[in-house]
């Protein structure tokens, strides 16, 4: 991410602290979708800038909040994000800087290492820095003297606006490794590859880095906040390093007798057991009676029992082992039985497939009671009384034997004078098709008494 002249054209509200830096801003940056790993949580961006903006208390106080706000199982990755943040100048502003650097030294005053010493090191160290910054770190760094102490009693502002640095001599780094008791030759807290690392924030040539003093600058500073915070949650704090190429080994030749490995294709689907944890002991002596309906025509006793149950819980319908698939043999054994199972599943989810089985099984006297019986009992929908009915009049023209033609269009007759006496139907609806399927076997008695039922309707 490049930091630009355009950029960095932009302003907002003047910040509270007086020591404001220009720093660019997307002008509609967008809040991140994905933090990678190593970027830092949206909370964690809040409390590091309002950390490093309380510039006017002292810095032991703004030490003390870093402890107070961030567990210890989170001070790493936050003073990673620190020390991204302190590496370029510009995100940053002098007093900013200052209480940076001393929750870098002072989070851990406590622990034998400090993990971050090498860049307190560097920084007390780099000549292109103010020396107000030089001097303040090598303060905190010089634990002999005990002068630290002093420095985190002020403020950032307090310590930048005096004048007591300008005459402090500033140490080499062998003076200041020595006086900390850093071994140069000890591991780095990072891996040795960091080097060939590029960093995220490419800071842009043209726009000069420092920030200067306070009083060189002027009040008004674009959204900086926003641009921190961007770069610490949609970034990875480590950097981008190359592509490290390993190409795989050669394989070795295959002798003769060796053993092959086989990579089986297992594509194993799961079956999903309904019955797993549902209750078996309930239903079951009238589950055995259905099964038995199924089968063959029940004895009155067994009715009996079968309707006694059924008005007692009528939710029993849903233990008895119906389904679709069985109705029809239940319809032309029992089919009492069936008009008083299918009544109680009427409100079912699995009803319909119910409604396709009746339209689509053979025409029967035993079919055609079921259904004269459950258009007295509930409400059917429309649409299924209208199938049925095409049904039964297809079965009729497609019956060739004239004995077995003749029964069946005399049961469908009186079916549909049943219909139409109980205004089941509205003849209207099936006028057309009942009027031909009259005149076609209008040689049949019952069918000329339909058809004058029709007129008389008509």
């Amino acid at each position: 991410m490049s930091l630009t002249k355009d950029d960095a054209a932009g302003t907002s509200p003047p910040s509270p602290s007086p020591v404001p830096v220009p720093v660019p801003v997307p002008a509609a940056a967008k809040p991140a979708t994905y933090a990678p790993i190593g970027a830092l949580r949206a909370e964690e961006c809040a409390d590091l800038l309002a950390l490093v903006s309380a510039v006017s208390r002292p810095l032991g106080d703004a030490v003390a909040d870093f402890l107070a706000r961030v567990p210890p199982e989170r001070r790493l990755r936050f003073c990673s994000a620190v020390s991204f943040v302190l590496e370029d100048k510009m995100m940053l502003q002098p007093a900013e800087r200052l209480i940076a650097f001393a929750i870098l030294n002072q989070g851990y005053s406590s622990q034998l290492a400090n993990p971050f010493v090498h860049h307190l090191i560097n920084a007390a160290c780099d000549e292109t820095s103010e020396k107000a910054e030089r001097a303040f770190l090598q303060l905190l760094l010089s634990l002999s003297n005990g002068d630290n102490n002093e420095v985190l009693k002020q403020s950032a502002l307090d310590y930048l606006n005096g004048s007591e640095y300008a005459s402090q001599v500033l140490l080499s780094r062998e003076q200041l490794e020595k006086e900390v008791s850093f071994d140069a030759a000890q591991p780095l807290p990072y891996s040795s590859f960091r080097d060939a690392t590029v960093r995220n924030a490419i800071p842009d040539p043209d726009i000069f880095q420092s920030c200067g003093r306070s009083s060189e600058l002027s009040p008004n500073i674009p959204n900086r906040d926003g641009m921190v915070a961007s770069l610490l949650q949609q970034t990875s704090l480590k950097g981008l390093p190359p592509q490290w190429i390993r190409p795989p080994p050669p394989r070795l030749e295959i002798l003769e007798g060796e053993l092959e490995w086989l990579n089986l294709d297992y594509n194993h689907e799961l079956l999903w057991d309904s019955s797993m944890c549902a209750e078996t002991s309930r239903g079951a002596e009238i589950r055995d009676l259905v099964e038995k309906a199924c089968k063959a025509p029940l004895i009155p006793a067994q009715l009996q029992k079968i309707g006694e149950d059924l008005a007692k819980d009528w939710k029993l319908v849903y233990h008895c082992g119906m389904t679709p698939q069985k109705l029809p043999d239940l319809v032309e054994h029992n089919p009492l039985i069936a008009v008083e199972i299918l009544s109680k599943l009427i409100n079912s989810p699995d009803m319909d497939g119910y409604f396709r089985v009746l339209v689509n099984m053979n025409m029967s006297l035993h079919s055609m009671e079921v259904v004269n019986r459950l258009t007295t009992a509930v409400v059917l929908p429309p649409g299924f009384i209208h199938d049925y009915i095409s049904t039964c009049i297809r079965s009729c023209e497609e019956t060739e034997d004239k004995y077995m033609q003749n029964r069946l269009v005399r049961l469908v007759c009186v079916f549909l004078q049943s219909l139409i006496r109980n205004k089941i139907i509205n003849v209207q609806d099936l006028f057309v098709e009942v009027q031909a399927f009259c005149i076609a076997f209008s040689r049949i008695r019952e069918a000329a008494g339909l058809f004058r039922v029709l007129k008389l309707q008509e």
